[in-house]
């Protein structure tokens, strides 16, 4: 389930071609939205960038006239999806705009953000032992670190140290890079997959680690007669690390940097997925002797070590 990699144009030609359902795309919207593409590919866009902006045009070019963007509006606002959806297709013809040299007034659709639904530990735990020992060392790799599957495909061989057991997540689409702290047992698994994947990049494509996750689930949640099981998407392993960090630090700031969120805003949705009751301690982390000192100080007292911090706590 994970070939070898292709060439960035043969990726480009592959996204371009039409599949069965769109054998009636015309050699003038196939040949513009290849433009889109090598376009898009010369700006440093993201392979899954590229991809759902490949993805979108033909879908497009399907019903309208992508070269009318007074037409290609209309499709977009009768549309039955929602706005979040219609807003992935104006950003993917407002590439097709630029890369063609057209004009027009881009529509906006206001949306809010859903509140994810939260894996249990048991389900994720259930999923990563269901997999092959090389998919389950991916899976558990996402659970633990919170790194995106693309943020996990760009990790080299030098940014794996299993001396002092860390990985470096590099950022992705706006994300800050950082530096996560492994568990033993990680460590262990990671040993294995790495005497057998020992390339520069090992870790595969967001597209197979994708399709994994689903076959993976949808087994589990089949053999174990629980359908909530197959509602668990590959990103919710993201969410389920978010929820938890915040959960066992109550630091927001903290839980803010092992996300790689640029914004607190992004991460103040992990403090409404978890119901903490009312508790009678505010809690804090320190990551540097300087930390502790100044929690001290504050009335804090130590509590216990959690991955690479320090736990304190004091009475509200």
């Amino acid at each position: 389930m994970n070939p070898g990699p292709r060439t960035p144009q043969a990726r480009i030609l592959d996204q371009a071609r039409p599949r069965p359902q769109q054998a009636g795309l015309t050699l003038s919207a196939k040949g513009n939205i290849l433009k889109t593409l090598f376009k898009l590919k010369t700006l440093g866009k993201a392979e899954s960038t590229i991809e759902g902006t490949a993805d979108r045009l033909k879908h497009l070019a399907m019903f309208c006239d992508l070269d009318n963007p007074e037409d290609v509006k209309t499709f977009i606002a009768n549309k039955r999806c929602g706005n979040s959806h219609k807003n992935g297709y104006v950003k993917a013809y407002s590439h097709y705009v630029q890369a063609n040299d057209l004009t027009w007034e881009k529509p906006k659709y206001k949306w809010e953000r859903k509140i994810p639904k939260i894996p249990t530990t048991d389900a994720v735990s259930k999923i990563i032992a269901s997999a092959s020992p090389k998919y389950a060392t991916i899976f558990q790799l996402l659970a633990e670190s919170g790194a995106m599957p693309y943020e996990l495909h760009n990790i080299t061989l030098r940014e794996i140290d299993l001396e002092r057991e860390i990985i470096s997540i590099p950022g992705f689409k706006g994300h800050a890079a950082r530096v996560h702290k492994l568990k033993p047992k990680t460590v262990a698994m990671l040993k294995l997959y790495l005497a057998k994947y020992s390339e520069n990049q090992p870790f595969p494509e967001t597209e197979w680690v994708g399709k994994a996750f689903r076959k993976y689930r949808n087994r589990l949640a089949s053999k174990l007669g629980d359908p909530t099981i197959k509602q668990i998407r590959l990103y919710d392993l993201r969410h389920y690390f978010g929820t938890m960090t915040y959960h066992k630090t109550k630091d927001i700031l903290y839980t803010k940097q092992q996300m790689g969120h640029k914004k607190i805003e992004t991460t103040l949705i992990y403090t409404q997925l978890v119901d903490f009751g009312d508790e009678e301690w505010a809690h804090a982390v320190a990551k540097t002797l300087d930390d502790a000192c100044k929690l001290i100080d504050a009335g804090f007292e130590y509590v216990t070590d959690w991955e690479n911090v320090k736990i304190f706590r004091k009475r509200k």
